[in-house]
């Protein structure tokens, strides 16, 4: 702390090479961040310092003394006799040859104590843990929450500013920041096509508690380059956005169905499948699931209510009249194509001050580091360390693989309709009905409410999904489609007139309605993916197919934006069909037993038996006998599996230590021919008896 605290005085430094209000004031509240932990660890020092002086240094001074006075009290022939005792006999008791007092304090010390309850000790142990689990449940969701207030409030304001036409020529006036904002769109919302190729291998490097916080800070560095808006800024700040974003929500889901898995281990800390953390009951851990799934999502989704504050608070009041701003847009809702044809390119009323812009950056940049600091301090870790070792121990070929082949289950296959159906809506209510629809009819000063009213919307409907502890997991999405298919149904038929803003109440239904579809289709989803995989070794690979395939889905809504409003809707539509009807596919396939094609996920092999020097397979392992294991301590299966491995090496060994004979086998396996059954024969019966018993247990 106290080199990281000096590393903050250094940036303050630095930044006095550029002395601008975008790098004094920033680091200069670090600065103020850390004043405390640097005196506080100061202190801690000091203190730990004079502390060990005093435990140790005054007893060796005391010893000393007490030996130089004896020394000097005695005469020279004195000296070749044996030495009193220090202290007189103070000291008796340290003396081994007294066994009886030295036993009598040990078993005071180890015996039983009255006051002592064990159980109670290790209810309160466990309780304290669930309480733990709550808070990391909670300070995930706030975190998850704050970055994205943060991200959409600052994109949102930036967008309405940089369409200005008086803006751009004032502020930039060759700077180009229409492309800008085109290239900046197209990196955030492209780059997550390639998110399956690296996100579980980032996850599993990383852990999913430190993947959420970078990615957090991909966002606040995306922030921070608002300060000075340049085309090398800003672009390549949308792009890591971009790279994180499947990253973020796939380690969100991950971690939040982790710790519904740990919440049922401590609760039910004394059944034997949680003390031997063997694999849980099918089933166990559903109830924990749809709870925090459902926290989840009612704190998450408020992210829209908070990202509209920049722009009800801050630019509201700049803005142009409904009169101005649609004073030449003729047609609305169903009938348009593209967004808003004919809509003013100067809504601004009076332009924003520079100071103001940077005060409102600089809020959003400390709520940015905030939700850096709430997944740092706040969350724990979702794995336990030799959990995370063995998860990264299987490989990084495999760890690649592993989301292709998952694919291959029909249960993911049939839910991927659902998953492009859900980043379909969700963008839709932003980009598509709330401006095509919203801002087309009432104006822009409107749009901050519309998106208020849906995100408060989805956010209290979220608690719908608590249905699912008394019915069925198909109600929360069928359940969902079915309010979105009637309001799309309307909107295909509906084209208000602009400028009209007594409709300000069917459109605030609208949204509302919207949001409960909202609310139910993305609570059930991450309910049923945690229902219906509960190996903690398969969640990050199922929760990134299915952000993935949300990625996918947000690119075609950004390709789709200068589409006629019906077609959008048709693919909606079409999309919402397919996907209940695949969705009644699957839940017809596990009615009727099916079993789904899971993809085998390779032991971990970090280790290697007592074998002190052997090549595996192409690495050398040194290892020493571990003293303090026995096999007493290990359950019947950690047995079964070691002994396995050692069987497997033996025939490895065997296999080395026969090399030449196997040279000879290979030659009259070629000459007798490979595929020919006299040639198999030849060769299996040269083989060695350890190699040839392993294959009959494989295939058997």
């Amino acid at each position: 702390m106290m080199f990281l605290s000096s590393g903050i005085y250094a940036l303050f430094v630095s930044t006095n090479y550029w002395e601008r209000y975008y790098t004094l004031v920033p680091s200069a509240v670090a600065i103020g961040v850390f004043i405390v932990p640097l005196w506080a660890s100061l202190g801690n020092y000091i203190t730990r310092i004079y502390e060990l002086s005093n435990g140790y240094g005054c007893d060796c001074e005391a010893n000393i003394s007490a030996t130089l006075e004896q020394m000097e009290a005695s005469d020279t022939e004195h000296l070749i006799q044996e030495a009193e005792l220090p202290h007189g006999g103070d000291n008796e008791l340290h003396n081994v040859t007294k066994e009886g007092n030295i036993n009598g304090q040990m078993e005071e010390f180890l015996g039983p104590q009255a006051e002592y309850d064990e159980e109670e000790e290790e209810r309160k142990y466990y309780r304290r843990k669930r309480l733990g689990v709550i808070k990391n449940v909670v300070a995930a969701s706030v975190g998850g929450m704050i970055v994205y207030s943060v991200y959409m409030g600052l994109l949102q304001m930036q967008l309405i500013l940089h369409y200005d036409i008086t803006y751009r020529e004032v502020k930039y006036s060759n700077l180009g920041l229409q492309d800008i904002d085109e290239k900046m769109l197209m990196g955030i919302n492209v780059t997550p096509i390639i998110g399956l190729l690296y996100t579980p291998i980032l996850i599993r490097f990383l852990g999913t508690k430190w993947m959420m916080f970078l990615s957090s800070g991909i966002y606040a560095l995306f922030v921070s380059t608002n300060y000075w808006e340049r085309y090398y800024t800003l672009v390549p700040s949308a792009v890591a956005i971009g790279v994180f974003i499947v990253p973020l929500w796939a380690s969100l889901g991950n971690y939040i169905t982790r710790m519904a898995q740990q919440y049922y281990e401590y609760v039910n800390y004394k059944e034997e499948h949680v003390q031997e953390q063997k694999r849980l009951p099918k089933g166990a851990c559903h109830t924990y699931i749809i709870v925090f799934q459902t926290v989840f999502f009612t704190i998450f989704n408020l992210s829209l209510v908070f990202a509209q504050f920049p722009m009800r608070l801050f630019l509201h009041a700049s803005l142009q009249d409904y009169n101005h701003t649609l004073c030449k847009v003729q047609h609305c809702g169903a009938v348009i194509k593209g967004l808003i044809p004919g809509f003013n390119t100067t809504v601004l009323l009076t332009l924003p001050r520079s100071m103001d812009l940077i005060q409102v950056e600089s809020i959003l940049m400390g709520f940015a580091f905030l939700s850096m600091i709430i997944f740092l301090v706040l969350c724990g870790p979702a794995y336990r360390p030799t959990e995370e070792i063995d998860l990264r121990s299987i490989g990084w070929g495999n760890i690649f693989q592993l989301p292709f082949k998952h694919l291959r289950d029909y249960r993911l296959r049939l839910l991927c309709p659902f998953f492009i159906y859900s980043g379909f809506e969700g963008l839709f209510a932003i980009s598509g009905f709330s401006v095509s629809y919203g801002v087309c009819v009432l104006g822009l000063k409107q749009f901050w409410l519309l998106v208020v009213c849906y995100g408060l919307s989805s956010s209290v409907f979220s608690s719908l999904a608590l249905c699912l502890l008394r019915f069925p997991r198909w109600v929360n999405l069928i359940g969902g489609a079915a309010v979105h298919l009637v309001l799309i149904l309307v909107l295909m038929c509906w084209s208000p007139e602009p400028r009209r803003p007594e409709y300000l109440a069917p459109m605030l239904i609208i949204a509302v309605l919207w949001g409960v579809g909202t609310a139910l289709n993305k609570t059930g989803l991450s309910i049923i993916l945690g229902m219906l995989y509960e190996d903690k070794e398969r969640l990050d690979f199922v929760f990134t197919i299915y952000h993935w395939w949300q990625a996918i889905a947000i690119f075609i809504v950004y390709l789709w934006f200068m589409m006629p409003m019906r077609a959008k809707l048709s693919i909606l539509l079409a999309s919402l069909l397919l996907s209940c009807y695949c969705y009644a596919v699957m839940e017809r396939r596990l009615a009727n037993k099916i079993a789904p094609r899971m993809p085998r996920i390779p032991r971990p092999r970090h280790k290697v038996s007592h074998f002190t020097l052997r090549y595996v397979k192409g690495y050398r392992y040194l290892e020493e006998d571990n003293s303090d294991e026995s096999d007493s301590e290990n359950s019947e299966e950690e047995r079964e599996e070691a002994g396995e491995e050692e069987r497997e090496q033996v025939v490895e060994a065997e296999e080395e230590e026969g090399e030449r004979g196997a040279e000879g086998w290979d030659r009259d396996y070629g000459a007798q021919g490979g595929d020919s059954p006299r040639g198999r024969r030849r060769f299996d019966a040269k083989r060695p008896q350890a190699e040839r018993q392993c294959d009959e247990r494989d295939e058997a």
